[in-house]
């Protein structure tokens, strides 16, 4: 249980050293992420919105060869494709890969309520509500947590939380 929880930790401090490097990467380049478009709310469609605040969203999040997914609950997404929510809409995010655990981390603004880290895995889904509209960039890793494949890279994917139905 101690290795898991300096597990957790480690890999949460090391997510907040790799968003702000993010960040300043993403000024440096050109406009390849939804975020930094003038209004990334209007990628949106049914083809990429996941629930609504009837229907919940689920996340499946896995440890790939040398990285991380996370695959909505939308017919042919794929992994780290953005996606949309509704504000309001509840969103589980869990791993169907079995012995996985995973850290998804929105850094200081989170679109959920509670605000804090969401740390789980294929024994424990963590279920969460959309509170504030906008246009998140997250950062997630899974571990195998048999310890045969340890970490994988921190991934990068976004995340469009759009007002109400």
């Amino acid at each position: 249980m101690k290795i898991q929880r300096s597990c957790a930790i480690a890999c949460a401090l090391f997510l907040l050293v790799l968003l702000p490097c993010l960040s300043a990467q993403e000024k440096k380049g050109g406009n390849k992420y939804a975020c930094s478009e003038p209004n990334p709310a209007s990628q949106c469609n049914a083809g990429n919105t996941c629930g609504s605040s009837s229907t919940p969203c689920s996340v499946d999040v896995k440890r790939t060869r040398y990285s991380s997914s996370a695959t909505p609950s939308i017919q042919g997404a794929k992994g780290n494709a953005l996606f949309c929510v509704k504000a309001g809409t509840t969103v589980t995010w869990q791993s169907s890969s079995k012995n996985t655990g995973f850290l998804v981390d929105f850094g200081p603004t989170s679109p959920f309520d509670p605000s804090d880290p969401i740390m789980g895995g294929s024994k424990r889904p963590i279920t969460v509500k959309t509170a504030t509209p906008g246009c998140y960039m997250y950062a997630l890793q899974a571990t195998d947590s048999t310890g045969l494949y340890g970490m994988s890279q921190a991934s990068h994917a976004e995340l469009i939380v759009v007002g109400g139905e």
